[in-house]
């Protein structure tokens, strides 16, 4: 009956739904048959509680019962299209941050790589006054 993916062997399944007992044959494991049908079960005392719904045919009640799945999958369906984009959009902004990370890093490097060369430069420039204010004394002797 249901048709899965993942395991191969088939599994039969005896669940119970509205009070009578069907066998479930499908790749899922027994757990997920089992709740299956016992989300069908809650779905048909959910709405047996309803006097408007329980006045009317069974096959109108059923056809209902199947609009309301029907309704719960396209809720379903829409949220997990929402949350999809959401992941996207925060991937796009880590891409982004990343980017800004990586460019800063070499800025950062580049700016580190000017401070050594400025601090050489600075000890040249400190020798040479140095080496002129020792000129500067042997010129005055």
């Amino acid at each position: 009956m249901l048709r899965g993916e993942g395991m191969s062997a088939k599994t039969d399944t005896e669940v119970i739904i509205g009070g009578k007992v069907f066998t479930l044959s499908g790749y899922e494991s027994e757990e997920y048959l089992q709740r299956v049908a016992s989300y069908i079960n809650n779905k048909m005392t959910e709405y047996g509680k309803v006097d408007s719904f329980r006045r009317q045919p069974l096959d109108t009640q059923n056809v209902l019962l199947q609009l309301n799945i029907a309704d719960d999958y396209f809720k379903a369906k829409k949220q997990i299209s929402l949350l999809e984009e959401d992941i996207q959009s925060k991937e796009k902004e880590l891409y982004d941050l990343k980017h800004e990370l990586i460019t800063s890093q070499i800025k950062l490097e580049n700016t580190e790589k000017s401070v050594k060369s400025l601090q050489a430069e600075i000890n040249e420039n400190a020798k040479k006054m140095i080496r002129m204010e020792m000129e500067l004394k042997d010129a005055k002797k």
